[in-house]
């Protein structure tokens, strides 16, 4: 379900470039100390967007540094550490958790079984700091659950679903700013439930899995499905400029406005109503 909040590299200057990769190398690093080497590998670029965003809101003095690791043993690479850095990391392992658990309920492949373990020693202290976001997350995909096996046939309930988890994944306390960033974050979940689907369509298609754009029998319409994601999108952005952002306001710019839409793109077929 993730992936999709992230830059497209090329399109980076290398100072974003470079800061983009530090903040990323800080969470993963984070994951590592926080719950295991193992959990690593379910970082997601997405976090890094996260931590960008309320370093950019708050300002935190960062911590930095440079060390080799077991992914990158020859050369050292840079990474920044702070409490955003730190929650970045723990949003990553409990979403991993949730999802291998959820997955396990799905097919109960054995390799879920055992990412939902390697997640799960760390869950009950994340849990302990972060109640409120870990039972939005619980909650998210326990209902998303219900509706795909109901068979909903209205995209809409499913990503207000999805997009009330993201809601209280970027309100990291309560405080003046948590209405726009979960405002901000109701769509912005909307958007990625929305291109998950679109950029999965065939393939549910294929193995008969749900998807809410197959549920509702219209056949595959990305440019109705364009439509659906420009106003979820367009909503994210105008609470996003709300924000008191200057810190690398640039670079969370570039990822709104054109990362976001790397993977529809790339999945959409090059002629409309290609087959």
């Amino acid at each position: 379900m993730f992936g999709f909040v992230t830059a497209n590299m090329k399109e980076l200057t290398k100072e974003q470039q470079d800061r983009y990769n530090t903040v990323y190398c800080g969470i993963c690093r984070q994951i590592r100390c926080r719950a295991s080497q193992t959990a690593r590998l379910g970082l997601s670029y997405d976090m890094a967007f996260l931590a960008l965003l309320l370093m950019s809101l708050y300002e935190p003095e960062e911590q930095t540094g440079s060390r080799a690791c077991g992914l990158h043993p020859i050369r050292p690479h840079p990474w920044v550490d702070n409490a955003y850095v730190q929650y970045a990391a723990d949003m990553n392992v409990a979403l991993g958790f949730y999802n291998a658990m959820d997955d396990v309920q799905d097919d109960g492949h054995l390799s879920a079984r055992v990412m939902a373990k390697v997640f799960g020693k760390s869950l009950p202290q994340i849990e302990q700091r972060f109640p409120r976001q870990c039972e939005a997350i619980r909650s998210c995909i326990e209902a998303l659950s219900q509706l795909e096996k109901a068979g909903c046939d209205n995209p809409d309930a499913p990503a207000a679903c999805f997009g009330a988890f993201m809601g209280e994944l970027l309100v990291y306390r309560e405080d003046h700013w948590s209405s726009t960033l979960r405002q901000m974050g109701d769509a912005l979940g909307r958007f990625i439930y929305l291109t998950d689907a679109a950029v999965d369509f065939r393939r549910d298609s294929k193995k008969k899995k749900y998807n809410p754009f197959l549920a509702m029998g219209t056949g595959e319409d990305w440019a109705r499905w364009e439509h659906y994601l420009v106003l979820a999108m367009a909503r994210c952005t105008e609470y996003f400029e709300k924000l008191p952002l200057v810190q690398d306001k640039p670079l969370l710019d570039h990822i709104l406005y054109s990362g976001v839409w790397v993977e529809f793109r790339r999945a959409q077929p090059r002629k409309r109503g290609a087959q």
